[in-house]
């Protein structure tokens, strides 16, 4: 099957995708412009990613004692999909951008996300340059970020360490300046690094040039002594080889008169940043994901040990900078999983369509008169789709599915109101998707990968074999849950912080858009009974967060986040397909029964089966009850 008809309906008949043309930025595109990017993209995703999916699965990255060595084809993909432009699609023509919409990115990316989500390692450094943009000098522009946005150069973001994973305040890497004159560096204030970080996605590899490391370390103070908690933490740039940089003008770098892109940019010297180990993990098998040890004096630096890193930003302030690419990063990884949710759905809907097995139950009367089920083994065989249980299965992948792909796209065109919209509405923007990000990320991470197992389930028992892709797809997609944030942190922001900023006015937005929508749709026979619940529902999740907060104790509040955030996302969830359910009913008769009798019994499915959950959910989060968190620890 193919993505295009739902991405298609979603952006035109659904969000509108087509008016921000109307936008100065975004005024040379059209709706051919964006489609020919998707052609391009659906092309590339075909050939370079998807025939490739299992091979990077099976021949992991590996060590040969020089260099990370990865397959042929996950060099060509690369190359392919840097050569497509994409690295730098959002961004202006004059950093060598395309200068769309990031809605347009966002929903081409998902082409490459659904091929193959373990070939590309371009969501961090996209996010890496991005950053960049936003806090960076010009002369970190020209030499690092746009670089990168080339495909020249790649990015990681190394936040956690052995001792310290989500527990940013306990992080230990040092930053000391490098000689007296370090603020005179061109680059930035030069400092040398020791420390080591984990989990560092694409943190070794030979795709391309270089490798340019966003660090988060600790500058020590006048005792030489690590300031505790968050405050202290400061960001560097670290990459893998040093540069030199050359230009013709007479300001060697932007800033004085030379224009952008007019610096030559060589490599230089290995820097002290070293390979400790891979982490080889259950899924994502084609990313090498590393263990990296800064300044341990393997590659010294003019004689001496430490990595040399030029600071981002102002001292101390390195976790707000930060945040800028890990919550891009999170909406990535929500996608990613929705896109691993949607390849496991294709790919169960296409074997259910096919494999023959079982006969339709009928009925059947007993001597003493009592009916009974039988079935008829003189009959054929029938497909498995014909079986009201794999229909019921296949019914939940595509409300899991397609309704988080249009969360993803409706938080992508948020991005594109706050940085183009009128000020009073880029705020409402910002707002919004303030709230909506610990949603857009773990919602997916969770619901998808229920949808990968039920892709399995209706594969019986060959979906466990690798002769299918089904298993692959839940390997793949059970680290999302994990990934840039677990669970238990996404609630504890979304509970803790996201809901009562700015004295809650986001929450209060996001009530009154789906209040809007309930509005519509109970003027719609077919949808009333919907508007109806989910108003119950709104109105729920309003009195649990005021019942969370009453006592103003945050163990009391926090203590069920997780249960108040499934709540929360399937009330979300519900609001996106009432209103996508309203936009399959405009569509003109000429759209085919996959927009409108397919929307429509997602949207049942989801009413009747879903949003009864959030009852349990919020319930527990009321009533602050403390069952879990008051469990002594001899009782485990």
């Amino acid at each position: 099957m193919s993505l295009r008809p739902t991405l298609d309906f979603l952006l035109y008949e659904w969000l509108g995708a087509e008016s921000l043309n109307q936008r100065e930025r975004f005024s040379d595109h059209s709706r051919e412009t964006f489609n020919a990017v998707f052609d391009t993209c659906e092309r590339i995703a075909r050939e370079k990613f998807a025939p490739f999916n299992r091979l990077v699965d099976t021949q992991e990255p590996h060590f040969d004692g020089e260099k990370v060595i990865l397959p042929q084809a996950t060099h060509d993909a690369h190359k392919a999909y840097a050569g497509s432009g994409m690295l730098s699609a959002a961004q202006d023509y004059h950093e060598g951008g395309m200068q769309l919409p990031y809605t347009i990115e966002a929903a081409a990316n998902c082409f490459f996300a659904m091929a193959s989500v373990s070939i590309g390692s371009s969501l961090l450094t996209k996010g890496n340059a991005n950053l960049l943009l936003v806090h960076g000098t010009e002369a970190q522009k020209e030499v690092f970020a746009r670089n990168e946005f080339s495909g020249r150069f790649s990015g990681t973001m190394c936040l956690s360490e052995p001792q310290a994973g989500s527990s940013l305040s306990d992080i230990t890497t040092r930053a000391v300046p490098d000689g007296d004159d370090f603020e005179a560096e061109p680059l930035g204030p030069r400092y040398r690094l020791t420390g080591n970080k984990m989990w560092i996605s694409s943190g070794e590899h030979e795709l391309t040039e270089n490798i340019i490391h966003l660090v988060l370390a600790k500058i020590p103070g006048p005792d030489g002594k690590l300031i505790a908690g968050t405050r202290g933490i400061s960001l560097f740039i670290v990459p893998k080889w040093l540069v030199n940089v050359e230009s013709p003008h007479p300001s060697p770098l932007p800033g004085g008169e030379g224009e952008k892109g007019s610096v030559k940019v060589t490599l230089g010297a290995r820097n002290d940043v070293a390979l400790a180990g891979l982490n080889h993990k259950l899924g994502w098998r084609g990313t090498t994901n590393t263990l990296l040890n800064f300044g341990e004096g393997k590659y010294p630096v003019d004689g001496k040990a430490g990595a040399i890193g030029y600071l981002v930003g102002k001292p101390h302030e390195g976790l707000r900078c930060m945040f800028h690419m890990m919550n891009e990063a999170r909406i990535g990884v929500g996608t990613a999983a929705v896109m691993l949710g949607m390849a496991g759905y294709y790919a169960s809907l296409d074997y259910a369509k096919n494999r023959p097995q079982g006969r339709l139950p009928i009925g059947q009367k007993k001597e003493n008169g009592a009916s009974a089920v039988g079935k008829d083994s003189a009959q054929p065989q029938v497909r498995i789709i014909e079986h009201a249980d794999v229909k019921r299965m296949l019914l939940a992948q595509k409300a899991y599915c397609e309704g988080a792909l249009a969360l993803e796209l409706y938080c992508a065109r948020l991005v594109d109101e706050q940085h183009t919209a009128e000020a009073g509405a880029a705020d409402d923007a910002r707002l919004l998707l303030e709230v909506l990000t610990p949603i857009a990320k773990s919602w997916p991470s969770e619901w998808c990968l229920e949808a990968n197992s039920l892709a399995i389930q209706i594969h019986g028992g060959y979906g466990y074999t690798r002769d299918f892709p089904v298993e692959q797809y839940w390997r793949d997609n059970r680290l999302n849950m994990i990934h840039e944030g677990t669970h238990g942190i996404q609630a504890t922001d979304l509970l803790g912080r996201k809901v009562l900023m700015e004295g809650g006015k986001g929450l209060q937005l996001l009530s009154a858009r789906i209040n809007s929508t309930m509005e519509r749709a109970s003027q719609v026979p077919e949808l009333a009974a919907y508007a109806h619940a989910l108003g119950q529902a709104l109105q729920q999740v309003g009195a649990t967060t005021q019942a969370a907060w009453a006592t103003g104790n945050p163990q009391d509040a926090l203590a069920n986040a997780v249960p108040y955030m499934q709540g929360f996302g399937h009330t979300v969830l519900a609001w996106i397909w009432l209103d996508v359910a309203l936009a399959a009913l405009q569509a003109d008769a000429t759209k085919s029964i996959a927009v409108t009798a397919g929307k429509l019994g997602a949207v049942r499915y989801f009413y009747h089966y879903e949003l009864p959950k959030i009852d349990a959910w919020l319930q527990v989060v009321a009533a602050r009850d403390l069952t879990c968190a008051d469990l002594p620890e001899e009782a485990f």
